[in-house]
């Protein structure tokens, strides 16, 4: 902790269960990369709300689209159609039409972890009885709800709340022998990120991808791609999978695609969506307009600043600039999804804590990894920034 102070808003305790750990700071606004706590200091915001905020915070398009929504409709239950949540999904669908040469449809939810719950679901119903196990990653992670954290390959997280549901089983990242020796008749799908963000920040190989994909080929399996953080051009291209040139059956999303409007969505190609029937599935806030605003003005923007180059060349600088520092001994990552690795002999949390004191937000994603996410439209002048505040703590020692 940094031992920053703030209001308990006149409670004589915290209000909340402390799932988050007490709280380092209380912040009460933002604007693009800068956010200000409760006393007026301004912070660098280099994690963007963990890879949410990608067009900044409170972007204006974005935020006028969900003002101007929240006086028309809201909610109406998917039940019925509006305009707004169509053409959000509309617009999903075409990127994905792009991305992944394939028409689909899109279930429409409020997280990463509901999407990989309903890609999971999916899966299940894909495969029949007999054929639902979901293989993933060693060092995965896919969600908090007890499905997605089954398929998350972080056993340390599923200790608390054994025995978890079963159906999941795990592999090696990046060990293409080692997935195709965990796959079985009893298999129904592939769940992978393209790069593994809470795992350290560790892209998969073209490769490995590739690999994946002709494996469920020949396996008649669903390859499913966990784009929640990934997605909306963070990696600088408008989905993660795309550096392999792969072609994924089922995609989950989420972060990015609401710029801190809590929304997620699952797109499967048609034919695989098709195995869903009315009942098999829902959420109540499934398709709201207010929801559906939000992601249809991100992608409008992201269109129009052409977001996917713009992470691009500005990682490339985040990188270069990050590699010429003393004690940073590997970049890791791919568009301004990042990590900076200080080595075994240095305590990452040490130096996230001090960065935090001198108005840089990133996290400890590791014990030796600072992962960095900052928005797709953070200056260079923020990012030379950032960086000198990373040297001057590098220098002084901490954490070492």
């Amino acid at each position: 902790m940094t031992g920053h102070q703030f209001p308990t808003m006149g409670e004589d305790h915290c209000p909340f269960i402390p799932i988050f750990g007490a709280p380092a700071l209380m912040i009460e606004r933002g604007s693009g990369t800068e956010v200000w706590d409760v006393s007026g200091r301004r912070y660098l915001d280099f994690l963007s709300g963990i890879a949410v905020v990608s067009l900044g915070h409170c972007n204006p398009a974005v935020s006028d689209a969900i003002a101007a929504q929240a006086h028309q409709l809201m909610h109406i239950s998917g039940f019925f159609a509006n305009p707004t949540a169509t053409a959000a999904a509309v617009a999903i669908n075409a990127l994905m039409r792009e991305a992944a040469g394939s028409a689909g449809q899109v279930f429409m939810c409020n997280s990463g972890a509901e999407a990989n719950e309903a890609a999971i679901k999916l899966a299940r119903k894909f495969g029949g009885r007999g054929r639902h196990v979901v293989v993933s990653a060693l060092g995965s992670f896919h969600g908090r709800t007890l499905a997605a954290l089954a398929a998350t390959g972080q056993p340390a997280k599923h200790e608390p709340f054994q025995p978890m549901p079963d159906g999941f089983r795990h592999a090696p990242f990046g060990d293409l022998d080692a997935m195709i020796a965990a796959v079985d008749p009893s298999v129904a799908a592939i769940l992978i990120e393209p790069v593994q963000g809470e795992g350290g920040v560790l892209p998969a190989s073209v490769e490995y991808l590739r690999g994946i994909r002709a494996l469920c080929d020949e396996r008649g399996m669903l390859m499913m791609v966990d784009e929640v953080q990934t997605g909306f051009a963070r990696t600088g291209k408008w989905f993660g999978f795309e550096h392999a040139g792969v072609a994924p059956d089922v995609v989950t999303m989420a972060k990015g695609m609401g710029n801190g409007f809590p929304v997620g969505a699952m797109w499967a190609k048609c034919e695989v969506a098709s195995v869903f029937q009315p009942g098999d599935h829902g959420s109540t806030y499934s398709g709201t307009a207010i929801a559906g605003a939000a992601v249809k003005a991100v992608i409008d923007e992201m269109k129009r600043i052409d977001a996917p180059r713009l992470a691009a060349e500005k990682g490339d600088y985040l990188a270069s600039k990050l590699s010429t520092l003393s004690g940073v001994v590997e970049v890791r990552g791919l568009g301004l999804l990042r990590a900076a690795d200080l080595g075994p002999a240095r305590d990452a949390k040490a130096v996230h804590g001090e960065l935090l004191n001198r108005g840089l937000i990133t996290n400890a994603v590791n014990a030796s990894s600072l992962r960095l996410a900052p928005p797709i439209t953070t200056s260079l002048a923020q990012i030379d920034e950032a960086v000198g505040i990373i040297a001057g703590v590098l220098s002084d020692g901490v954490g070492a």
